[in-house]
Formats: C-alpha cells, sequence, structure tokens
C-alpha cells in the first residue's frame, strides 16, 4: 500500500475533541534510543570523517563514539529520569538487550517501557528478512523483560511498503515511523489496523546535531518553543508531543544540561501527563474515534 492508502487526510480543526484524564490536555512521550553498532559493517553515523574517506573497517573512533553513549551517556539519562520522575520509552536494538545487560536491568528495574528498534541498527529496506528482524526484536525483548513489545520505531524511521502489516500480523499495536500529525492516528494493514502515535524529526537530537549542526543549547530551546505553541493548541483538544534522545549525542557532557533545561520547563506545567507510547495507546483507543 501507498502511505495515502493507508491513512486518509483529516485537518486537525476538525476531528472531535479529544480528552485527557484528570483535566490534562497534552502527553508527553520522552524515547532514548539504544542501539549497538556492528563493528564489522559500516557505521550507522559518523561522528568523524576517515581521513582518506570511505568506510574503513574497523572504524574504532565512530564505533567507539556510540558505545561511549551505552557506557556514560546512559547513565547521565538514568539519574536525570530519576531526579524528574519521568518514565522513559526505551526503543532498543534487538542484538542491544544482550550486549548490554545493565541497560536492560535498569530500563526494568524503572518499568520504562521497551519498544522494537529492529534488531540491527540498518535501514529496514536492507534487512534481508523484515518479518524475521520484527519478529527476533520482538522475542528478544520478551526474553529480557518477560513481556513484548507493544510498540516499535524502525531504525532511522526507515519502513519498507509492507512494515505496518508485518508489525500488525507480528503483535505490535502501535508504531511511530509516521511523523505526521500531533494526535494518534490510524493506519490501515491488510489485516487490522495499527495506531500511529505522534513522534519527531524536530525535538530529535539526530537532526539537531547530527545533521543540521547546531550547538548544544537548540535542543532546550526548540523543544520548549515547541512546547509552548503545542499546549496552547491543546487547550482545544488533547494533543501529544515526543521528545527524543540518544546517549552518545544528548548523554555527553556538554549537552546534558540543555535536556534538564526541557524536564524543569514543562515537568510540573499543569494539564501535562509523562506518559509512554503504551499509555498514549490505551487512551487513545478508549477516548479516540475506533479504527476505521
Amino acid at each position: 500500500m501507498l502511505p495515502t492508502d493507508r491513512i486518509a487526510y483529516s485537518a486537525i480543526g476538525e476531528r472531535p475533541q479529544l480528552t485527557l484524564p484528570d483535566g490534562a490536555c497534552m502527553a508527553v512521550w520522552v524515547v532514548v534510543n539504544v542501539e549497538e553498532w556492528d563493528p564489522t559493517q559500516p557505521m550507522p553515523r559518523t561522528v568523524l570523517t576517515p581521513p582518506a574517506g570511505g568506510s574503513p573497517m574497523p572504524d574504532v573512533p565512530n564505533w567507539a563514539w556510540h558505545e561511549y553513549g551505552n557506557r556514560v551517556g546512559f547513565w547521565r539519562f538514568v539519574e536525570l529520569f530519576d531526579e524528574f520522575v519521568i518514565p522513559a520509552v526505551l526503543a532498543i536494538n534487538g542484538s542491544a538487550l544482550a550486549a548490554y545487560p545493565p541497560i536492560v536491568r535498569a530500563a526494568v528495574e524503572r518499568k520504562w517501557e521497551f519498544i522494537g528498534h529492529g534488531f540491527t541498527q540498518r535501514n529496514m529496506q536492507k534487512v534481508k528478512n523484515e518479518r524475521a528482524d520484527i519478529r527476533k526484536t520482538r522475542d528478544a525483548i520478551l526474553r529480557a523483560t518477560g513481556k513484548p513489545p507493544r510498540g516499535w520505531l524502525g531504525p532511522g524511521l526507515t519502513e519498507t511498503w509492507k512494515t505496518p502489516d508485518i508489525l500488525a500480523e507480528e503483535g505490535y499495536d502501535y508504531v511511530a515511523d509516521w511523523v505526521l500529525d500531533e494526535q494518534p492516528v490510524w493506519l490501515k494493514t491488510r489485516g487490522k489496523p495499527i495506531l500511529s502515535v505522534p513522534y519527531t524529526q524536530e525535538c530529535n537530537d539526530v537532526a539537531m546535531m547530527l545533521i543540521q549542526h547546531h550547538k548544544a543549547s537548540e535542543y532546550s530551546e526548540r523543544a520548549l518553543d515547541q512546547f509552548e505553541q503545542i499546549y496552547a493548541d491543546a487547550a482545544r483538544s488533547a494533543r501529544v508531543m515526543a521528545l527524543v534522545v540518544h546517549p552518545y549525542i544528548m548523554g555527553a557532557p556538554h549537552r546534558l544540561k540543555y535536556l534538564r533545561r526541557v524536564f524543569e520547563g514543562i515537568r510540573n506545567r499543569s494539564g501535562v501527563k509523562f506518559w509512554t507510547g503504551a499509555q498514549i495507546a490505551d487512551w487513545y483507543r478508549a477516548a479516540g474515534p475506533k479504527p476505521p
């Protein structure tokens, strides 16, 4: 199916009003991407260009850059989320569950949500068997946490033409790849519909720091500006905002304080709930329109 076959256009101001529990108007979910980069393959991203170009292997400096996030940066996140009592959503490679047991333990202890993020960090279009990859990721999360994931985020938001169909068939009930709305929306599949939960490319540290090359303070400035506008809009009908971070980016020592500023700015605002993706999905299933 084409994207336009899966979802019809809908103007947000013409929809029935959505309400959140307890008089809230806005749900915020914070997604932490935990990845394992295969040192025998070209690195998914680079911070340092090889002197002679190309994709040398082993690419020690770029592999180590990402590994720093799992060794050090992630643990800064743990302290920060604990301080502000915010539940994280761990978008994790299936292979990372075995590679980083302390990360898994820390997230399980805090009852953070685990969602699938591909078995390895590569474009889904380059995966040899997409169904097997999605299934392996689901099974790895089930073994590590005791329950299967409900949500999915493709590496780099990548999908094939069949990804939503396969996800629904393999037991996932929401996906975050479709960054096209500030409210959840239903996507058609060849079987049962799957819910799209609003994610973000704008408040995403990969886009800001690695692609657009902004200074670290851009993260807090943009996130708080985005929050204020969505918060005002949500007075008419409930909306969802996502914040996206990676341990090797916002977990770096010179950037962490700007994530802290975001939490300081919105944690205690009235009418705002910090929820997981599963909580958002459950709320919408109960309060929103039924799937087509």
